[in-house]
């Protein structure tokens, strides 16, 4: 068995553990927060009227992704000075209700051309959506009616409600809690807050908020909440936020934004400018075991197939790699000129790679490297957020439109 079945069948056990149906995409990087779609009903072959425009709807400036439960879809947007969670129908993109709230937003003068957001991508789990808005406001609704069960506001707990390019965390719900790291520069804390009245059950203020989504993992039997902060790596224990290892790293401008990649007993980490790095965690330590200089990465995270790791390098102004993932040898890399940005997700053996042009390209495993085989244009203005893949859909969000794309029908 190949490592990318052997990969999407770990997936699906996941998935039915978690009971999170596989063909949703309820949260960021999907089902398992990885960046697999293993639900999604992927063409054998892929042709030129394969990808078929279904509906589009304006919806409003933000980097924040789609996300799919059931047959719905949610998109959290900017309209004007109010944040909007939306909630739409996946099969005709019918809205099915919407909730607006003011949230005045200046962004600072590095950030004005990402616009006013928000960033952070929404998660949907059992009945509830819960968002993080710019300005660093918590949200969670009825993700039925689209009721606010609650809503909290740090402004006055920090010097800063969000870090300089704006709060981009995607909230994580672990059980009967999410978890997300609230603040700004220089002052924050990772906040765990009960789902249903948002009261906060623990905290941890060792840094401030990095633009990184977290991802839970166990290791050596030690379940371990695992970010990027303001300038750290960090594991927290996600029952009650205690610390369990920490080590520094910043990035130009403390951007730090690149969402760990879990692989066996290893994490891997990027950020702009810096070297790609493993760390082996014995429980509650962490050993960088491999370092790869040819690769850096911005904001695109990379994805997993078996031992190998596939993403987009921010050299030569945007290229796709592969390392091995056990060693952090480069196999192979390819021309430059990608773009600023690309999503890569991964399906069954094969990549859906959206950029910022507004492209899609599918590429398959060629040797140690990777072969296009389809190229579609989906937008006529940046992609800055991550698509959503979930049955036989595509959801694209460009500069303030959201396009649903179907594959054989």
């Amino acid at each position: 068995m190949d490592s990318f079945r052997r990969h999407a069948l770990a997936l699906l056990s996941l998935c039915a553990s978690a009971n999170v149906p596989a063909a949703d995409w309820p949260q960021w990087r999907g089902p398992a927060r990885d960046g697999v779609a293993a639900g999604f009903q992927a063409p054998s072959a892929w042709k030129a009227e394969t990808l078929m425009k279904k509906w589009s709807v304006t919806v409003g400036e933000g980097h924040a992704s789609p996300v799919i439960a059931g047959d719905r879809v949610f998109i959290f947007s900017r309209d004007g000075e109010q944040e909007t969670m939306r909630c739409l129908a996946l099969a005709d993109g019918k809205e099915l209700w919407k909730e607006s709230h003011e949230v005045p937003y200046s962004p600072s003068f590095a950030a004005r051309k990402h616009g006013k957001g928000p960033k952070a991508t929404p998660t949907v789990a059992g009945g509830r959506v819960f968002g993080l808005g710019i300005a660093g406001h918590v949200s969670a609704w009825d993700a039925t009616s689209g009721r606010v069960l609650w809503r909290k506001d740090f402004a006055g707990d920090f010097k800063y409600a969000s870090p300089e390019f704006g709060a981009a965390a995607s909230p994580l719900v672990d059980g009967d809690t999410m978890i997300v790291h609230v603040g700004g520069k220089d002052g924050g804390a990772l906040k765990a807050f009960d789902v249903a009245t948002g009261e906060v059950r623990w905290k941890w203020t060792g840094d401030g908020p990095g633009y990184t989504s977290p991802v839970i993992a166990t290791f050596g039997g030690v379940r371990q909440l695992v970010t990027q902060t303001q300038k750290r790596c960090v594991a927290l224990s996600p029952a009650d936020g205690r610390l369990l290892w920490e080590m520094p790293f910043t990035t130009p401008y403390e951007q730090n934004s690149v969402t760990p990649v879990v692989m066996g007993d290893l994490v891997i980490f990027g950020g702009v400018g810096k070297p790609t790095f493993a760390v082996k965690v014995n429980g509650k330590s962490a050993t960088t075991v491999w370092e790869a200089r040819e690769i850096t990465m911005y904001m695109s995270t990379p994805v997993l197939a078996g031992t190998r790791l596939y993403g987009m390098s921010d050299k030569s102004r945007g290229s796709l790699f592969v390392l091995d993932g056990a060693s952090g040898r480069l196999l192979w890399k390819s021309e430059g000129r990608l773009g600023e940005n690309a999503s890569v997700t991964r399906f069954g053996d094969r990549l859906l790679v959206l950029s910022t042009t507004g492209e899609i390209t599918i590429h398959e495993p060629a040797g140690e490297g990777l072969r296009e085989i389809a190229k579609y244009k989906v937008a006529e203005t940046p992609v800055w957020a991550c698509p959503a893949l979930g049955r036989n859909r595509v959801l694209v969000k460009d500069l303030d439109t959201l396009t649903a794309w179907s594959v054989g029908g």
